[in-house]
């Protein structure tokens, strides 16, 4: 065999061992990969509120498996081992299944089941104004708003503002309780607040005393803003007005003058006439 030929071969089987171990090392990297990834159930298509979940709405995908969120379900199987469950909120397409996004099993979407342990719904009555012209939607944050009348100091009657409750979940607008339900034209009659026994019992009590309002808190707030009672005076309170300073005036010019003569150690002192 030529020395060519030979050499050609050589190269040949070289190459061959390299595309082999190269192809090897790809197998086991991907191998390595899929037993670091885990199997996350998602939403197969978009879910509204109250949607009932199925096999054939919701779809096992791979995720990392150091990243699978809390709450999330790794089949189907597990999903619907105890029975049918519904939407509590929307679920858009490749979003994972929480257990605190949907209902326990059999059970309806329903209000209720969006209160969280311990907690209560109660309703306020609003208007366009006190309902913050429709822009409180669902899940947002706002502070509940006492307004009355009291006896005044000097024996009338005055009105008065008081901050009843901070921070407080917002369930439902009307009979809408989808948290991406974004129309602010739609005027609301009626806002449900997520709160304990203790609150609902002032809320319901306040309704019997004054008009309560809502104020719309900031996203994500965490420290609410210390509150104070607001009075009638206190709209139209007046700051002290600052007196300007007085200007001295300026001294008056004298005719005369005190002229000083030494003479021989001795001060004399005379007056004479200014000249003009």
């Amino acid at each position: 065999m030529r020395k060519g030929n030979l050499l050609t071969l050589l190269i040949a089987v070289a190459m061959g061992g390299v595309a082999a171990y190269m192809a090897s090392n790809w197998i086991a990297m991907h191998a390595n990969r899929a037993e670091q990834s885990a199997t996350v159930v998602v939403a197969a298509a978009p879910l509204s509120f109250g949607a009932a979940l199925s096999r054939e709405n919701v779809v096992e995908i791979r995720w990392p498996a150091g990243k699978v969120p809390d709450g999330a379900y790794a089949s189907r199987d597990q999903l619907f081992k105890d029975g049918r469950r519904a939407a509590l909120a929307p679920l858009q397409r490749n979003e994972p299944i929480l257990k605190s996004k949907i209902t326990e099993p059999g059970q309806r979407a329903t209000l209720s089941a969006l209160l969280d342990e311990g907690k209560r719904a109660v309703t306020v009555r609003v208007d366009d104004v006190r309902g913050v012209a429709g822009f409180v939607l669902p899940g947002d944050r706002v502070d509940v708003i006492l307004i009355r009348t009291v006896a005044g100091s000097g024996g009338g009657q005055e009105n008065i503002s008081d901050v009843l409750l901070q921070h407080v979940k917002v369930l439902a607008v009307d009979q809408v309780a989808n948290e991406r339900h974004t129309n602010p034209s739609m005027i609301a009659k009626a806002v449900t607040l997520e709160v304990n026994t203790d609150q609902a019992q002032k809320i319901i009590l306040a309704t019997n005393v004054g008009k309560l309002s809502l104020i719309l808190a900031q996203a994500g707030e965490s420290n609410p803003a210390p509150v104070q009672r607001v009075t009638e005076n206190d709209l139209v309170r007046t700051e002290p007005v600052p007196t300007p300073a007085s200007v001295a005036a300026p001294a008056l010019r004298s005719d005369t003058s005190i002229v000083s003569i030494i003479r021989n150690t001795k001060r004399e002192e005379y007056t004479v006439m200014r000249s003009n």
